[in-house]
């Protein structure tokens, strides 16, 4: 007998609908899988033997092939185990298959029976919305992260056994009701733990409000990670699109934690140096999105920037200006989102202490310019704030001066955002000032006559490149937010090239 059953399987971060036909004939007791399985899928044979077995059923003793669909596109992932059983259950006829072929079976067994979670689900529930699907079953913890797709049904599965005797009629499970779930707030440490550095501060206040990529030099002991490991607290809450966003992409990765629904807390991603260009931008065999992907929205923070390899860096050149990365292998193409805040952190030498008041640097200016050669042109030009830093002095620590609370700096940081949103009227693909093309900058802003004049001042005093001076009216764009001005003033303009200064002399 023949049945047939849906699931899904991943490619990147798209789901695409994958139908498990199971044929129980004739001939010696067996089961294959084809449709060109991964190791994981064809290892579901013992898993359906021993869960069925130990969930009251009895394997059938006939020949069971078990076909997935499309068979020429390569199936990867255990979350097809309960389609799989479903399907030789109603096959077998232990289980009436009434509302089997119009469903979605998502889940991956264990060897007790139990259905365990799995990632995915997100990407599968919009898969299933496009084709028309109108009820899935899934993992019971699953529940939360599903309820994100509205306008389907939702079945919350503990076990086999306790699936086979919904279908039957025998308990009945009722389908999940609740709201998607958003995690809490993370408690990221508090700008005022950083005593002084106010410039510094400022500079990380606008790169918040404007999603401004951000560099900061410094000595040892300056402050530069530690006031990056603080920019996550002063970014604006994420809007419903960008939990969305972000959700599905850590859901394909299977990194949502269990009973999780929509991300709440913007992602910030720390890898180290050594971290491969492949780790860093995505793609591998199954091509997997990369720390840019999984930083989507949110920060993506380098310390020890010139320490990375060249290679892994300028691999980010496009995506920096895109918003996202399209990686081509022999099995396909994938597309993911990269629209994230780069803060970069970097020393200015090798030893560490050019430029310090107090100790003395030991390297060349050879060596100078050699190890800040590593970061090249094209990269320097798409950040657009760059501060030095330098150790604050002795009178400024441990003065018992009140400093301001990441609360308070959230506040205006959220405000300029949500002002700049209202502005772009839900524009596709832009979402903050830092991603405002050629003609929004004509649209949107408007500056004076001094501050063009001053503008093209330092446009010519600097040799500031034409993508340097786009960079540098963004950011007067987001200072003049804060401000809460609609036109872009001369003393804006002075701001916003403070922070380009370091790269242009």
């Amino acid at each position: 007998m023949l049945k047939q059953i849906k699931t899904f399987s991943l490619y990147g971060i798209k789901a695409y609908i994958v139908t498990a036909e199971i044929d129980i004939g004739r001939g010696l007791p067996s089961c294959s899988i084809v449709g060109l399985p991964d190791t994981s899928v064809r290892e579901a044979r013992d898993r359906l033997h021993s869960a069925l077995a130990n969930s009251g059923f009895k394997m059938p003793s006939s020949r069971i092939l078990i076909n997935l669909s499309p068979a020429n596109v390569k199936k990867e992932g255990t979350q097809l185990d309960l389609a799989m059983a479903v399907g030789i259950l109603c096959a077998g006829g232990f289980v009436k298959s009434v509302d089997c072929p119009d469903a979605l079976f998502i889940g991956e067994l264990s060897l007790s029976g139990k259905v365990k979670t799995c990632g995915g689900i997100i990407p599968a529930m919009l898969a299933a919305s496009e084709k028309k699907i109108n009820k899935v079953y899934i993992p019971s913890a699953n529940c939360a992260e599903a309820a994100s797709v509205k306008g389907i049904e939702i079945i919350g599965v503990k076990s086999v056994r306790e699936l086979a005797d919904h279908l039957n009629g025998v308990a009945e499970i009722s389908p999940y009701g609740g709201d998607p779930f958003r995690s809490p707030q993370r408690a990221y440490p508090d700008f005022s733990d950083v005593e002084g550095q106010h410039f510094v501060k400022r500079a990380l206040e606008v790169a918040a409000a404007g999603a401004h990529n951000v560099l900061m030099i410094g000595p040892p002991g300056s402050g530069k990670t530690m006031l990056a490991m603080r920019m996550p607290g002063i970014l604006p809450p994420m809007t419903d699109g960008e939990a969305m966003d972000v959700s599905c992409i850590y859901s394909a990765c299977n990194m949502l934690k269990e009973g999780e629904g929509l991300m709440a807390n913007r992602p910030f991603r720390s890898p180290h140096h050594t971290i491969s260009d492949v780790a860093l931008v995505g793609g591998g065999s199954s091509a997997r999105p990369g720390e840019i992907s999984l930083a989507h929205r949110g920060i993506l923070f380098l310390d020890e920037f010139p320490e990375f390899s060249r290679r892994a860096v300028e691999a980010m050149r496009a995506p920096m200006e895109d918003g996202h990365i399209t990686v081509s292998r022999v099995r396909g193409t994938s597309t993911f989102p990269a629209s994230f805040m780069l803060v970069a952190a970097m020393n200015p030498c090798p030893c560490g202490y050019h430029g310090h008041p107090t100790k003395e640097c030991a390297c060349t200016p050879y060596r100078i310019k050699k190890y800040r050669s590593r970061i090249s042109g094209p990269i320097m030009d798409r950040i657009d704030i760059q501060v030095e830093l330098l150790p604050e002095t002795s009178e400024n620590i441990y003065s018992g001066e009140a400093a301001e609370s990441s609360v308070a700096v959230r506040q205006r940081v959220t405000a300029a955002r949500f002002k700049s949103l209202a502005r772009l009227k839900g524009k596709k693909g832009v979402y903050a000032n830092a991603r405002l093309d050629s003609d929004d900058l004509k649209t949107f802003c408007t500056i004076s006559p001094d501050a063009a004049k001053l503008l093209r001042r330092a446009l010519a005093q600097f040799s500031i490149s034409r993508r340097g001076a786009d960079k540098i009216l963004k950011v007067s764009r987001t200072i003049a937010d804060l401000a809460g001005c609609e036109k872009i003033s001369d003393e804006h303009i002075a701001e916003a090239l403070q922070y380009r200064m370091d790269e242009e002399t």
